[in-house]
Order: structure tokens, then C-alpha cells, then sequence
């Protein structure tokens, strides 16, 4: 439903105000300049802090596997940063000065460039944490090839690799595929949520790739986690090193739970109201928009917090020694198995070679 103002008979009406026009008359809670501004401060705040913990990581890390996971995760880190200031800034500066956009951006560019903005920083780090995937995928079930010990350039290869993908599809509506439209409250561009024509198109595009990859990432990492138990509790445990590996699979599985509860929503709503032709609902976009940005303010703590050193100073009292962590995951093998009716005998002799 357009709940803005009708453009003028006698004017040619922009693309990116054919649709939508200001000024609106959309006040609901959910677009209130509070939530973007509290939103936006704390996700800078959060990426800030995150970046100096990679960036002290990244100069201590003996490990080359280590250093190119850190690449990555910098790179996420950088992408959530700049997406939250790009688009933070043009929102909080509509709700403050409360700009007309037909004044300040009669030709479309301003508009254009935010809804490239969006597509390019929402589609990033889905994109990053399926490459993530991959790589500790490759790392852990191939980790004698020469491709599982990824050399930085190549990882940094891989961050730029997922930059210009995600750049061109954000440069699709402005080739003809799709369209940027102001979006109510009148404080963002996104692309037109429309089953006609080339909109329909894109706008299954952008959900099919975010949904793509999310699928991607959660079976690479269950297959690496399941393989990681497998190694750990076998006879080869004291063969390799597992202690990083277990913490970049933590750290690993919280940013793809983070992004499937975060972004799900949002491109599962896209989907839908696509392919049933249903009007564009725009309070729940803007619900599930407020979702989404969640996942660039909660990313960051996952670095901060669930790190080993971190760990051993809110718990102490465990022992952290390599011995003590295998013991108890072989205690707890062996309990898992005794549940499920094997002999001791059997567990003893169970050891699984890699």
C-alpha cells in the first residue's frame, strides 16, 4: 500500500519514485530514528572492539590455518563495520534533518547507491561465512593436501573474490535487472519486493543466493564438526594439533546460527511475498530488517568473547592443558557410547584412525 503523497500530473516521475513518493505518512514504532541510532552505535562500537581483538590475534598467530581463518573473519568484521557506518549515516541523517529526497536526489544517484549499499553489505556476510565454511571444511577432512594449509594471499583472494561477487549482483538493478525504490518511512532505498517482471527476477535472486548460502555453510559444518569429533576421540588425537580447530569451529557455528536466525526471516519473507503476489506488507519488512542488522551487532562478540583466552579467565578452575581436554572428551565418548549398550571392552578397542 503507498502511503506517501501522489507525485505531481505535469512532472516525469524518477524511477526510484514511481512507486513510493515523498514526503510519507508512515510514523510506525519500528522506524523510529531511536532504533537506528541505538542500532547503529552499538554495532560500530562492537566491530570496533572486534577489530582490534582480530588484529592483536592475527600479529600472535604462529599457525598459518589460523592466520588465514583470521583473514576472514577480519573481513567480516570490516564488511559489518562499513555497512552499519554507510547506511547508519543515511538514515539517522533522514530522521534528524528530515531531507526530502525528491529535493536532494531528483536524478536517483543518492538512492541508487543506498540500495546497492544494502544489497552489497546484507548479501556479504552470508557470502563470508559460507567461504569459511569451505575452508574449514577443506582444513579439516583434507588436512595433508596442500590446498587444506590455505596461504594468506589465498584467503585474502577469497575476501575479494566474495566482495566483487557481491558487488555485482548489488549492480544488477541499475543494468536493468530490478530496481532501487525509496522505501517507507522514507529513510532507505532497498530494491522494489515485486512479483512483475524483471523485479520478480531479482528479488528471487537476492533470497536464493542469502538462502544458498546459508545452506552451504550449515552442512560444511556439520560435516567438519562431525569429522572434528571423529579426530579428536580417535587414536590419532595426539597426532595434531585440535585445540585451534575446535575454537574456530566454535566460533564458526555461532556466526552461522547468528546469520540463520538474523537473516532467515528476512529473505524467507522476500520469497514468500514474491511468489504468492501478495501486496508488500511493510511492517513486517521492517521487522525483519531490524533482524537483520542484529547479526552485524552480534557477529563481533563471537570473536570477543568466545576465544580460549577468554574462556580461561571465566573459568579458571578448569584445567586447560591439552591432556585435560582430551581426557574429558574421551570420558564423555565413553559415556556416550556405554548409553547406547557398548562394553567398555569394545570402547577401548573403538579408536578410529583418520
Amino acid at each position: 500500500m503507498n502511503m506517501s503523497a501522489p507525485p505531481l500530473s505535469n512532472e516525469t516521475v524518477p524511477l526510484c519514485f514511481s512507486i513510493n513518493s515523498p514526503p510519507f505518512l508512515y510514523n510506525h514504532t519500528i522506524a523510529s530514528a531511536y532504533f537506528s541510532s541505538v542500532l547503529s552505535a552499538m554495532g560500530l562500537t562492537s566491530n570496533l572492539i572486534a577489530f582490534v581483538v582480530l588484529l592483536n590475534s592475527f600479529q600472535r598467530a604462529h599457525s598459518l590455518k589460523r592466520s588465514s581463518f583470521l583473514i576472514f573473519l577480519g573481513g567480516l568484521v570490516i564488511t559489518d563495520f562499513m555497512g552499519l557506518l554507510v547506511t547508519g549515516c543515511i538514515v539517522v541523517s533522514f530522521h534528524v534533518t528530515q531531507f526530502n529526497w525528491r529535493h536532494l536526489d531528483p536524478h536517483c544517484h543518492f538512492c541508487n547507491f543506498m540500495g546497492m549499499s544494502m544489497v552489497f553489505y546484507g548479501l556479504c556476510p552470508l557470502l563470508l561465512g559460507a567461504a569459511m565454511a569451505v575452508e574449514r571444511f577443506v582444513g579439516i577432512n583434507w588436512p595433508f593436501t596442500r590446498t587444506a594449509t590455505m596461504p594468506k594471499s589465498r584467503a585474502m583472494s577469497m575476501v575479494l573474490m566474495v566482495w566483487t561477487f557481491a558487488g555485482c549482483v548489488a549492480l544488477l538493478p541499475i543494468m536493468g535487472l530490478g530496481s532501487y525504490h525509496i522505501q517507507m518511512p522514507g529513510s532507505w532505498c532497498f530494491f522494489n519486493i515485486s512479483s512483475v517482471g524483471v523485479d520478480r527476477v531479482f528479488s528471487l535472486l537476492f533470497s536464493l543466493v542469502g538462502l544458498l548460502s546459508i545452506a552451504v555453510s550449515f552442512v560444511l559444518n556439520t560435516v567438519s564438526v562431525v569429522t572434528l569429533i571423529k579426530v579428536c576421540c580417535g587414536q590419532d588425537r595426539t597426532q595434531r594439533r585440535r585445540d585451534y580447530e575446535v575454537e574456530m569451529m566454535v566460533q564458526l557455528i555461532l556466526i552461522m546460527a547468528i546469520a540463520s536466525s538474523c537473516w532467515c526471516p528476512l529473505l524467507v519473507f522476500i520469497a514468500q511475498t514474491v511468489l504468492s503476489g501478495s501486496p508488500l506488507k511493510i511492517r513486517y519488512l521492517l521487522l525483519w530488517l531490524r533482524f537483520a542488522t542484529f547479526n552485524q551487532i552480534l557477529d563481533p562478540w563471537v570473536y570477543i568473547l568466545f576465544r580460549r583466552a577468554v574462556l580461561k579467565r571465566l573459568y579458571p578452575s578448569f584445567d586447560w592443558s591439552r591432556g585435560s581436554i582430551m581426557t574429558f572428551r574421551r570420558n564423555v565418548s565413553r559415556i556416550y557410547r556405554s548409553s547406547l549398550g557398548d562394553s567398555p571392552g569394545k570402547d577401548k578397542q573403538g579408536g578410529m584412525v583418520e
